[in-house]
C-alpha cells in the first residue's frame, strides 16, 4: 500500500479511501511508539463508528491507546487476521495489519486529515 495515498490524525492512525469504504489503520510511529502489540480490541460488522469516538483499543506491553475514528460510518469489515496475530500491527501496519474497513455517506471530515507529507512535517516538529 503506497502511504502517499492515506489521509493521517494527530492520532497516529490512518485512513485509505476507495470509494465509499474507508480502511482504518494505525501507523509506522504509532506501532513504534507502543512497541509489541499484545491484544487488539476492535467493533464487530454492523456496528456504527463515530468520528472523533474511540472504536477500539491496541494493548502493546508498554500502553493500551484507544483507535479513534476519523469518520463515522458503519463497519463492514473487521480484520480479524490482528485478532489472532496483533504484531501485524507491528510487522505490516500498511498492509496485512488494516483494522477495519467502514461504509461512509459523508467523506467531509477526511478533508481535515493530513496528507503524508504534511503528517510527516507534524512529526518532524515533535508535536506528538
Amino acid at each position: 500500500m503506497n502511504s502517499v495515498e492515506l489521509k493521517y490524525n494527530k492520532n497516529h492512525e490512518y485512513v485509505k479511501v476507495e470509494g465509499n469504504i474507508v480502511t482504518f489503520g494505525i501507523t509506522d510511529h504509532a506501532q513504534k511508539s507502543l512497541g509489541d502489540v499484545v491484544f487488539v480490541e476492535l467493533p464487530d460488522e454492523g456496528v456504527t463508528v463515530t468520528v472523533g469516538k474511540s472504536y477500539g483499543t491496541v494493548e502493546s506491553v508498554k500502553a493500551v491507546s484507544d483507535l479513534v475514528a476519523s469518520i463515522s460510518g458503519k463497519v463492514v469489515a473487521m480484520n480479524t487476521l490482528v485478532l489472532d496475530t496483533p504484531d501485524l500491527l507491528n510487522s505490516d501496519p500498511y498492509g496485512e495489519g488494516w483494522l477495519i474497513k467502514v461504509e461512509v455517506d459523508d467523506l467531509a471530515p477526511l478533508e481535515s486529515m493530513m496528507t503524508a507529507d504534511e503528517y510527516e512535517m507534524f512529526l518532524s516538529e515533535g508535536e506528538h
